[in-house]
């Protein structure tokens, strides 16, 4: 095992892109780990070797994989190898054709196969029409295990680039809800339809208002620990991404900043230095530069340890791996305790502005 992630890590240092800005001497004295420590979409301990694996034209780990954890319910964690194998498929498919060879009724490469020609057609111009060609993909995934809700987060990704009507993303939600009312892939994939999709009936404050209120009430019905209590986090980053005074006159800054302070309880719960959890605190990190809370994202970016995620650095830059690490400088150069270590314990006054604008 110390040897396969050992390799994985080599790989994942080799594909990185170029950075075009130097690395800062003042990393370790903030708590934060050198650049070149960093890895982008780290997987964990159990995707490691498949990937691994399916880098040698190996399928069988994949398959077993996903059979553990459709057998074991586990559908946040089958949810999140399904998105990487189809991400690893995309980019290296001779193992994923030769499992589909194999075995074309397996669930899980049926569901792969979804996965992997949804993500297809949304990077097409022709997104819509391909889009509706998937269908039959879709369904195909969804009989495969009727409990799964996976295959209805796909549909909902889905229905958000066709354009589906909304009564039928309220079909596809009905669907998902019922076997899993608090799946938070789907909770997102909804609430990305109602943030960008036809449900959008005003524009502007108004759609945002309406995705506050539906992240709301999912995070308050949401058991403890749940994902889902993180739903608020997305509406906010959706709110302050499209640049509308950084969010404040769109939604109501107490609502955004009560958004940050679940997603800090529900990351203090989680382990830190580990890849998954790092999917929540790079999302974090964002919204809370976003609401100039430094210190906050410090702390954050210290639980994240060497763990970048793509998103939401991806949806600013084709280098979201240098988009993180542009972030984490400016809060290193930001946050008061990140300062007053590197001052050598010349006091602040601890409300740290912005020292430049970034593209947020």
């Amino acid at each position: 095992m110390v040897d396969t992630m050992a390799s994985l890590r080599a790989f994942l240092r080799a594909t990185r892109m170029e950075r075009n800005f130097p690395p800062s001497p003042r990393l370790a004295t903030a708590g934060l780990p050198a650049d070149d420590e960093v890895l982008l979409d780290a997987p964990d301990a159990r995707l490691g070797p498949v990937l691994v694996a399916a880098g040698r034209g190996e399928y069988g780990p994949a398959a077993g994989l996903l059979a553990a954890t459709g057998a074991a319910a586990e559908w946040e964690n089958r949810d999140r190898y399904v998105i990487r194998l189809a991400a690893f498929a995309h980019s290296r498919a001779e193992w994923f054709t030769s499992w589909r060879a194999a075995a074309p009724d397996d669930p899980g490469v049926v569901l792969v196969g979804a996965e992997l020609a949804v993500t297809r057609a949304w990077a097409s111009p022709a997104r819509a029409e391909l889009l509706h060609q998937t269908g039959p993909l879709v369904e195909a995934a969804a009989a495969g295990d009727p409990r799964d809700p996976v295959p209805w987060r796909i549909a909902l990704d889905r229905a958000r680039g066709s354009g589906a009507a909304h009564g039928e993303f309220e079909r596809l939600w009905g669907e998902a809800v019922r076997r899993s009312p608090h799946h938070y892939g789907c909770h997102v994939a909804a609430l990305q339809y109602l943030s960008t999709g036809p449900f959008r009936s005003s524009g502007g404050s108004g759609s945002h208002r309406e995705c506050f209120d539906f992240a709301e009430r999912a995070a308050q019905d949401a058991p403890p620990g749940s994902l889902v209590r993180a739903l608020p986090l997305h509406a906010a980053f959706a709110c302050l991404a499209e640049g509308h005074d950084d969010g404040r006159t769109v939604v109501d800054r107490a609502r955004l900043d009560a958004a940050a302070d679940a997603a800090v309880a529900l990351s203090a719960a989680q382990p830190a230095a580990e890849p998954w959890p790092a999917e929540l605190r790079n999302l974090l990190t964002y919204v809370l530069v976003g609401l100039d809370r430094w210190q906050d994202a410090l702390l954050q970016l210290r639980l994240t340890g060497p763990y970048a995620a793509s998103f939401p650095w991806d949806r600013f830059s084709d280098d979201p791996l240098g988009g993180f690490l542009e972030a984490r400088e400016e809060v290193r150069r930001n946050a008061p305790a990140a300062r007053c270590a590197a001052c050598a314990g010349h006091p602040r006054n601890g409300h740290g502005g912005r020292t430049h604008s970034g593209d947020h």
